[in-house]
């Protein structure tokens, strides 16, 4: 039998889409394996979103280049964001790859692989502005059969002048709910205790009037011993409805992931957020004020076009006076096809953007560090996840608050809930002790 192999780089939504391509290729009479070098058909799921994830990519054919010497019947294939962008020359210039599919195009791979085999190059990056992949279920061959990802929308209206997402994903579209409710329904079924709904702006979800919250909900009501996450929220549309849900549904996680990107109003303008400083604050304000014990996590680009040292410090004030439990750091890197690449200069030198990176880095450090040492003492609910990297007797999962925690190997094992006391911490991890294996309904229970 044929065999695939499917590496995948760059968001969450990508680990979603490769599940799908799972499926599809499955559903083909295709086996998956582990490893490139044992595949038939080699196919990496690509990003776009950052030069640096674009140049692991090109580094990363140029090395399988060797894998298809002498083996003719091997096909190398590009998926996902970077498809459209690249497809010229990494398939006719330097001739890397025999197929290219954009993140539209996924149930045309069996037709594409053939076209392949009769000695052709197959290319379809086509977006389209009805797809959302509703009716298959992803074949998720990866993972510790704890969490799983359920894509509820696709594509992004928002066009920031720094985002390439809307030109290699489309517009925005949402997956029915009676589809979102099976697939969750069935991963409750297969012992999965851990859902996160993925959109680039789950707050516009849509199904014919039914907005994200109600979603929320209906999903939390599928099995009470599940938990539930999403990611991503905008902070310009982000409804007090999905506020409540949190804040009133036992396993609806108390984690919020909102995006800042930056902390000041002229670099938001430039990078057409449509929000103000003042408000992204309130927000967050408005979030702790109704979901106590909330954690945060972020988004930051530093140096973007014409972005000055007042303005970077406006952003290092916002780091210090949110103090996010965890962030995404990033400086900017230029896209082609956005706004800002056709309006504005990419003009703060790479080392001035590493400066900066690093003073927002080292403040983003030392506020993590002040809320985890804060958690000394308390009592938290972990989902076990996997085997400490660094010591088997130990086990390793994550808070409702998304928080990792580091305890000692008892009688609990993975996809187990465990209550435990946090004894010590970093910035960036809990250590604790645990103390018995629980459920989500004894843990609420006996804390509330």
């Amino acid at each position: 039998m044929r065999s695939f192999y499917i590496e995948t780089y760059g968001c969450q939504m990508n680990v979603s889409d490769s599940e799908i391509v799972n499926a599809i290729l499955v559903g083909e009479g295709l086996t998956p394996v582990r490893d490139a070098e044992s595949a038939d058909v080699i196919l990496l799921n690509t990003c776009a979103i950052r030069d640096n994830a674009e140049r692991k990519v090109w580094e990363r054919l140029k090395s399988l280049r060797s894998l298809r010497r002498g083996q003719s019947d091997r096909v190398l294939g590009v998926l996902g964001c970077m498809a459209e962008r690249i497809r010229e020359q990494v398939m006719e210039k330097e001739k890397l790859v025999d197929l290219v599919v954009g993140p539209d195009a996924y149930r045309d791979i069996p037709a594409l692989l053939r076209e392949v085999d009769d000695g052709r190059k197959a290319v379809n990056v086509i977006l389209s502005l009805e797809e959302t992949y509703a009716d298959i279920t992803p074949v998720r061959t990866s993972g510790n059969g704890v969490s799983a990802f359920v894509s509820v929308m696709r594509g992004c209206d928002n066009m920031c002048s720094f985002c390439v997402v809307p030109f290699t994903r489309g517009r925005e579209r949402s997956r029915p709910i009676a589809s979102v409710l099976d697939e969750v329904k069935q991963l409750a079924e297969a012992g999965y205790k851990e859902v996160t709904l993925l959109g680039q702006n789950v707050n516009s979800y849509n199904d014919n009037g039914l907005r994200f919250a109600e979603l929320m909900y209906r999903v939390s009501q599928v099995d009470p011993e599940m938990r539930v996450r999403f990611s991503t929220s905008h902070p310009k549309d982000f409804p007090d409805e999905l506020l409540h849900v949190i804040a009133e549904r036992p396993n609806v996680c108390n984690s919020i992931h909102i995006p800042a990107q930056s902390g000041s109003d002229s670099v938001l303008q430039r990078m057409r957020r449509p929000y103000t400083r003042a408000e992204y604050l309130a927000l967050i304000g408005r979030m702790r004020e109704l979901i106590p014990g909330l954690s945060l996590s972020t988004d930051i680009i530093t140096g973007f076009c014409g972005e000055t040292e007042a303005e970077h410090a406006e952003t290092v004030s916002l780091m210090a006076e949110v103090r996010f439990d965890l962030a995404y750091l990033f400086a900017y890197s230029e896209r082609e096809r956005t706004l800002a690449h056709r309006k504005y200069a990419d003009d703060v030198p790479s080392d001035v953007k590493q400066r900066r990176l690093q003073e927002i880095i080292d403040t983003h450090r030392k506020g993590s560090e002040r809320l985890n040492l804060a958690e000394i003492g308390t009592t938290h609910l972990v989902l076990v996840e996997n085997v400490s990297r660094r010591r088997e007797d130990q086990l390793s999962g994550r808070t409702d608050t998304n928080k990792v925690v580091i305890f000692d190997r008892t009688d609990v094992g993975i996809g187990d809930y465990v209550e435990v006391a946090v004894t010590g911490a970093t910035s960036a991890t809990l250590f604790a002790d645990p103390i018995r294996k629980s459920s989500i309904a004894e843990f609420n229970a006996v804390y509330g």
